[in-house]
């Protein structure tokens, strides 16, 4: 099995920044790719970007298109979710998810098979 845990949220006004991180420990493989959802209360899951093991394909959600950046450090087994420009619909609960063994990225919870247990992201207005 694969864990993965995030960190980095918080509280935060709206304009700024924050950085989630996602450690995957346990039994990994080459060619997993990680996502990042969010969920907040009374709402269904929504993806936000997911990124291929290379780094070289991503894909995010219309509404966090150049606001937010996806990146990931092979070596330490650790995808990276910049948040810029924070508004207060930025608000959930985000979580780190992975499938192993794939390249094609989906914005489908269902695609993913192994989930962190969220951190939660608070944007003030």
């Amino acid at each position: 099995q694969v864990q993965l845990s995030e960190s980095g949220g918080g509280l935060v006004q709206a304009g700024g920044s924050l950085r989630l991180s996602c450690a995957a420990s346990g039994r990994t493989f080459n060619s997993y790719i990680m996502a990042w959802f969010r969920q907040a209360p009374g709402k269904e899951r929504e993806f936000v970007v997911g990124i291929s093991w290379s780094g070289g394909n991503t894909l995010y959600a219309d509404s966090v298109k150049g606001r937010f950046t996806i990146s990931r450090d092979n070596a330490k087994n650790t995808v990276y979710l910049q948040m810029n420009s924070l508004k207060p619909e930025d608000t959930a609960v985000y979580y780190c998810a992975a499938r192993l063994a794939a390249t094609m990225l989906s914005k489908l919870s269902e695609w993913y098979n192994y989930w962190g247990q969220g951190t939660q992201v608070t944007v003030s207005s």
